[in-house]
Parts: structure tokens; C-alpha cells; sequence
């Protein structure tokens, strides 16, 4: 299996002449990096003009292993093959390396570049990206993975401080200002060749150079460090990231976890396509930095895991519009009254602080009041609240704040919090939360735990992550008061006065709520509110080996637009749609029907077996094959007035095809297609021409591999198909 590691863009700012000039100084031995125990040149080019040079070293180096495995192996040293290729003229450098010893065992790549800042041509990004392809190496092939991530770690961050050394070095030697190369002044670059050490530039300034002084970039006499951290970074490429932004905005991270975040994040870019508030078909705008990293850190960096888990949270997001929720939810007056939570200042870490008197809640009435659908919504707008006041909280602080600390009061607390049901609601909460919202709890404080309280926790701390638990601080009593108690996590200032602090606290009391505002089982099944599970825009439906899944339109007139959005969640699809002049009539396979005979569910069936194509009903979309974790959205202009059926069925390719088939990632080599049954998940409208504002190339049909995003989703189902194809 090939490993592949991507560093994230880091800034020098300064010119690219300068970094070029610290760049030579590392060869051909460089102290500064003890592996390194130096360079040969095994051939090199320039051109006339000097725009262009090219080298290839051999470079030795002393790995860091085991003596019983350089032993096994039979070498002491490594060596690697470096290609250079410097473009004066664009302001570029390309390095190209790969292992020349034991490459058929063993092959790295590792792959650099320097090149001018795309915002401001005084400053240099490197990049650095490299692949690890083990084959074989005497049995110890887990062994050798871990020491080159070991070392490829170690060189990203001693690469960083050894350019920032030379930088310094030539800064002291006066040396602030090389001029660019041009045609008619290439001599600002004299060569001087040694015959120990191989070439070297030395740069010079012509006495008609104007003095260093007087130039723009002469603050260069500054300490680098202002120059290669500083506190604000650039915004990053759509499919980069900048080391400096990372640090900024996301917090220190080693070398594997800033590689980890940049893969799954060019992952989503590349996959991730969708519909825009507008109408208009286009990319949509992938997660937040901070929302992938949090997947991240709940699957210890394992891309696989966290791309699961991520990829089932967006499909949940999808489906019940949470990135909404904001917007649209507004807490009903019951919750206004009687719900005893709210936001509350910063604990003094700059977190977000909610306190949650739960002891005084009175959960039964509320789940009877309401219903647990609208206490579900509740907490996910305290949740999405929560994540927008870290994002400010980040720029107040001028720090990554990427979490939250909750207050959690249980002063009155009794047997009647251990209703079955409002358990029930809690532990639902609990599943949910922690399915999309890892990683976002900094820290949760219990204070004024009774004896009921065990027997709660005995309940819901299965239910609790791990890492999660590890983060609740748990007072009896009035313990909280004391040394290593609240006071080490809030200023005294901010202590709500029912704690003993002199704070005032606007968080609702709670209180029971009254009987009369209770609704019956009746009312609350049949309520107004948005229920998460059990209502959605969406629609799902299974299809089965010759039971096709089909939906009817009627079109009333000619010239309106049947648009569709829908995700392969399971199996191989094909996607049609047909015209008739007359109504089929709706059949749906008896889920109670013989042995052996496939489930119904909601799968319909319309077009009668009877029907012949050309006849009864005709093809107006050309048939196209959806494979699964793909997302389908497009438009059809209706021609005729009629009915219009859109049909998904079961796509069985024939083994003579089979080879045939284009090469895919191996992500989607690895799925598992389902031999009997797929499913899909699907939204329709139609839109009358005349009330259609948008143009018609937004109605072009757009195809992404993003949306396999289903609670069935796992690492092995997952495609990586990024293209937006018009049809």
C-alpha cells in the first residue's frame, strides 16, 4: 500500500533570489542536518542565457535504524538520487528525489518546490509532498514504515530551520538584496567553482545595484523569525493550506497531522460538488478547516476512519438541513421558559462557556410539552452556536479556540430525571451529538452532584466517547468552592451568583412545566415541527435485482423543468427517464408475499410489464449508470404535457464489458457493491418555465462522487470521482 504524506505551505518572506541563496548553502554537507552526509553531482545544465539550471546530485545519507536491521539489510548508508531544476526566469525551483538503494524493495518519492507567493512576489512558498511504497524488506516492512515517517517528520522541520539559518547567515554577511535575473544583467549571479566542495553561488552586487538602503525590502535586517511566522498568514490556495494559517487558526500540530488534515481536505475538494442556495448548479463550499480537523482528532488521524465518520455526518447535515438551523429554528416559548440553559462569557482559556442547570429542568415535562424531535433540534442550535462563537473567539483571542467548556448544574436533581423516557431522549441526544459534533466539548464541569446522580451516569456514560469522558470534572456538594475547583477554570467574576459568585446570570431558571401546556401521543406525532428522523426533503427507497424504484410526474403543460438531486447510498444505478401519454398504475411489492420473494418496503413499481418502449412509452433521457457513493443532481426541459416517470434500477454490467471499464481510485476499487439490493436517496421538483429565474445552464445536469454520505457509509464504500460533468 502506497503512504502519502503532504506538508502545508510554508511562507518565507523574503525574495526568491534570497531563499534560493540560503538553498545553496546546504550542499554539498550541510551540519545543520546530521543524516546528511553529503552530495555528489552526477550531472548538470545550464543554459546560455543562465534562466535555466539544472543538477542531479547523489546524496548519502545515515538513516536512523536499528544496527541489527542495517545489519540484515547489509548497508550503512542510504542513497538517494536529487533532480533540481531551477528556473531563474519563472522564479521556480522543482525538486524531484527517490531512493536509489534498495529501490526494488523500497521506493520513495519525495517531491519540493519553491515558487513567488501568488499575493505578493516578495515572499517564497515551499511545498513539499512524498509517497512511501514498501514492497518488501525482509519481514520488517511495519518497521521500516515507521521509521521513514519518523525521519520524513524530522526533515520537514529541520528543512524549515535550516533555511531560516542561512537566511540569517547572509542577512549578517550584508547580504539583503539580490537582484532578478534578466537577459541583459545576468551577472548579479557569478559562479565560482571549488574543487572540494562542488559549486557554489556567491552573490554579489554590481556597483550599479542600487544600495540596499534605499530599497523596499531592506527591513530584512529583522530577525527571520518575524518573516517566517508571522502572526497573520495569507488566505491559502482552495486546495492548500498555508503552516502559518494553521498554526493561526487550528492550533500546533505535528508534521503527520498537518498531513493527515491537507489529504482529506484535497479530498473533499476534489469530491465534494452540490446545488447553491440560488438554484444554480456549482461546487459547494467543502467544511471548515477546523470541522474536518475535529474528525480528525476523534479518529486519532486515521483518514480512513475520520473520512467515514465525516462523510456519514454530512450525509446527516444533507438530509435535515442542520446548516440551517441557525436561520430557521426558533425555540418554541416552552423552551424559552422552562429550558435552564444558555451561553455564559468564556472560561479562562478564551472557550465558550454554557452553563446547563439540568436539576433544575424539569425533562419529563418537556419531552411531554414538546416531544423529543424539538429537544433534539434545540441542543444541535446550541451545538452550531457553539461552533460560531469558537470561530469568534479565535479572532478575539488571537489563538485557536476549537472548543467549548459546559457547566453542568445538578442542584436538584431527583428520581423524576430518571423518567424512561426522558432517559431515553437524553441518551438520543447523546448518540447523535457525539456522531457529529466530536472533538467540539472542551471540557465539561458537574458540580453539585447528588447521590441520584451514579445512577444517572451508570446510564449514559456507555453512550459517552472515551476521549470525551476523560473530560468531565465531577464536584459532590460544595467541593467545587475550593482549591482545584472552579475558580482554576473561571474568573471569579464571571461565577453565576446561584454558585456563590457575584455574576448575574440570565439562564432560565427552569421550573416544571405545567400539565396544561402537555400535549398527547396524538399531537405530537402529527406536529408541525421538523422531526430529524422521521421527516426530510429527501426521500428514500430500495432497489432490487428486477424491481426497479420509480416516481411519477404529471406535467400539466410543455416547457417546465423536472429537476432531481439524489445520492447512491448502496449498489450500482441506473438513472432514466420516460414519457407517457397515459397513467400507469402504481404497484409496490408485498413485503408479507412468499418465501424467497424480495422485501418491498417503499419500492414502486410503475411501468407494467405489458408496456412495450416505442409504443406505450418512450425514453426522453439517455439512460446513465450511477455508481455507488455517487450524488446525481440535473434537469430535464419537459417537450410534451403527459406523465414523466423517473426510474432507478439495478445496473448488472455484463461480464464482456467488464474489462472494459475505465481505471478508478482505488477507493472505489475497493467498494463492496451489493448483489441483491441497493438503495437511494432522492428530492424532486418541478419548476414552471415562466417562474424559473435562473438561466438555463443552471440547469445542466452536474455528477460528483461526494454524497455517499449515508449512516451505511464505510472507508471501503467511499468514491473519490471528482469531476462536474455537463450532460
Amino acid at each position: 500500500m502506497v503512504q502519502k504524506y503532504q506538508s502545508p505551505v510554508r511562507v518565507y518572506k523574503y525574495p526568491f533570489e534570497m531563499v534560493m541563496a540560503a538553498y545553496e548553502k546546504r550542499f554539498p554537507t550541510c551540519p545543520l542536518i546530521p543524516v546528511f552526509l553529503g552530495s555528489e553531482i552526477l550531472s548538470e545544465y545550464k543554459t546560455e542565457d543562465g534562466s535555466i539550471h539544472m543538477v542531479e546530485r547523489c546524496c548519502k545519507l545515515n538513516v536512523d535504524a536499528p544496527r541489527l536491521l542495517k545489519k540484515i539489510a547489509g548497508v550503512e548508508y542510504v542513497y538517494f538520487i536529487q533532480k533540481n531544476s531551477l528556473n531563474w526566469k519563472e522564479r521556480t525551483l522543482l525538486i524531484e528525489a527517490h531512493n536509489e538503494t534498495f529501490a526494488n524493495r523500497i521506493l520513495v518519492n519525495e517531491r519540493c518546490s519553491y515558487s513567488v507567493h501568488p499575493e505578493n512576489e516578495e515572499w517564497t512558498c515551499f511545498e513539499q509532498s512524498a509517497s512511501l511504497d514498501i514492497r518488501s524488506f525482509f519481514g520488517f516492512e511495519s518497521t521500516v514504515e515507521k521509521i521513514a515517517m519518523k525521519q520524513y517528520t524530522m526533515n520537514i522541520k529541520k528543512g524549515k530551520e535550516v533555511i531560516e539559518h542561512y537566511l540569517n547567515e547572509l542577512i549578517s554577511q550584508g547580504i539583503t538584496y539580490i537582484p532578478r535575473w534578466t537577459p541583459t544583467n545576468a551577472s548579479t549571479v557569478k559562479e565560482a567553482v571549488t574543487v572540494d566542495s562542488g559549486p557554489v553561488h556567491i552573490l554579489v552586487q554590481d556597483s550599479d545595484v542600487e544600495p540596499v538602503e534605499t530599497l523596499a525590502h531592506s527591513t530584512t535586517k529583522e530577525p527571520i523569525s518575524s518573516h517566517c511566522c508571522g502572526t497573520e498568514s495569507s488566505t491559502p490556495d482552495a486546495d492548500k493550506l498555508d503552516a502559518d494559517y494553521i498554526e493561526r487558526y487550528l492550533g500546533q500540530l505535528t508534521p503527520m497531522q498537518e498531513s493527515c488534515l491537507i489529504q482529506l481536505r484535497q479530498w473533499l475538494q476534489e469530491t465534494h460538488k452540490g446545488k447553491s442556495e440560488s438554484g444554480e448548479w456549482k461546487p459547494e463550499k467543502i467544511p471548515k478547516d477546523e470541522h474536518i480537523l475535529r474528525f480528525l482528532r476523534a479518529r486519532d488521524f486515521s483518514i480512513d476512519k475520520a473520512r467515514e465518520m465525516l462523510c456519514q455526518s454530512l450525509t446527516w447535515r444533507k438530509q435535515h438541513q442542520v446548516d440551517y438551523i441557525l436561520e430557521t429554528w426558533r425555540p418554541p416559548p416552552v423552551l424559552e421558559d422552562y429550558y435552564a440553559g444558555g451561553w455564559h462569557y468564556h472560561d479562562k482559556d478564551g472557550r465558550p462557556l454554557y452553563i446547563l442547570r439540568l436539576g433544575q429542568m424539569d425533562t419529563k415535562g418537556l419531552v411531554k410539552a414538546l416531544g423529543e424531535e424539538a429537544l433534539l433540534r434545540h441542543v444541535l442550535s446550541i451545538n452550531e452556536e457553539g461552533q460560531k462563537r469558537c470561530e469568534e473567539n479565535t479572532k478575539v483571542f488571537g489563538r485557536p479556540i476549537t472548543s467549548w467548556t459546559c457547566l453542568v448544574d445538578l442542584e436538584g436533581l431527583n428520581m423524576r430525571h430518571l423518567w424512561r423516557p426522558g432517559v431515553k431522549a437524553l441518551l438520543r441526544i447523546i448518540e447523535v451529538v457525539e456522531a457529529n459534533y466530536p472533538e467540539t466539548l472542551g471540557r465539561l464541569l458537574i458540580l453539585r452532584a447528588p447521590r441520584v446522580f451514579p445512577v444517572l451516569w451508570t446510564l449514559v456514560s456507555p453512550f459517552i466517547n472515551e476521549n470525551t469522558r476523560q473530560k468531565f470534572l465531577i464536584y459532590s456538594g460544595n467541593n467545587y468552592q475550593g482549591p482545584g475547583g472552579l475558580t482554576d477554570y473561571l474568573d471569579k467574576e464571571i461565577i453565576p451568583d446561584f454558585l456563590g459568585g457575584e455574576c448575574l446570570c440570565n439562564v432560565s431558571e427552569g421550573g416544571l412545566v405545567p400539565k396544561s401546556l402537555y400535549r398527547t401521543e396524538e399531537e405530537l406525532e402529527n406536529s408541525d415541527h421538523i422531526k430529524l428522523w422521521t421527516e426530510t426533503i429527501y426521500q428514500s427507497a430500495f432497489v432490487f435485482k428486477g424491481a426497479p424504484h420509480e416516481i411519477l410526474i404529471e406535467i400539466l403543460e410543455g416547457a417546465s423543468v423536472i429537476t432531481w438531486d439524489f445520492d447512491v447510498l448502496k449498489g450500482d444505478l441506473i438513472f432514466s427517464i420516460f414519457h407517457s401519454k397515459r397513467a400507469p398504475e402504481t404497484t409496490r411489492k408485498d413485503p408479507s408475499g412468499p418465501p424467497g420473494a424480495q422485501p418491498g418496503g417503499n419500492n414502486v413499481q410503475l411501468i407494467d410489464k405489458s408496456w412495450a418502449l416505442g409504443v406505450d412509452y418512450s425514453m426522453v433521457q439517455s439512460a446513465l449508470v450511477c455508481r455507488e457513493g455517487e450524488s446525481i443532481q440535473g434537469s430535464h426541459v419537459t417537450r410534451w404535457p403527459g406523465f414523466y416517470i423517473l426510474q432507478w434500477k439495478m445496473h448488472m454490467p455484463s461480464s464482456s464489458s467488464a474489462s472494459s471499464l475505465p481505471r478508478v481510485d482505488d477507493v472505489l476499487a475497493s467498494l463492496q457493491v451489493s448483489s441483491h439490493k441497493c438503495k437511494v436517496m432522492y428530492y424532486t421538483e418541478v419548476l414552471a418555465s415562466e417562474e424559473f429565474r435562473g438561466s438555463m445552464t443552471s440547469l445542466e445536469s452536474c455528477h460528483s462522487g461526494f454524497s455517499q454520505l449515508s449512516a451505511q457509509t464505510t472507508s471501503s464504500s467511499q468514491s473519490q470521482s471528482s469531476s462536474l460533468i455537463s450532460r
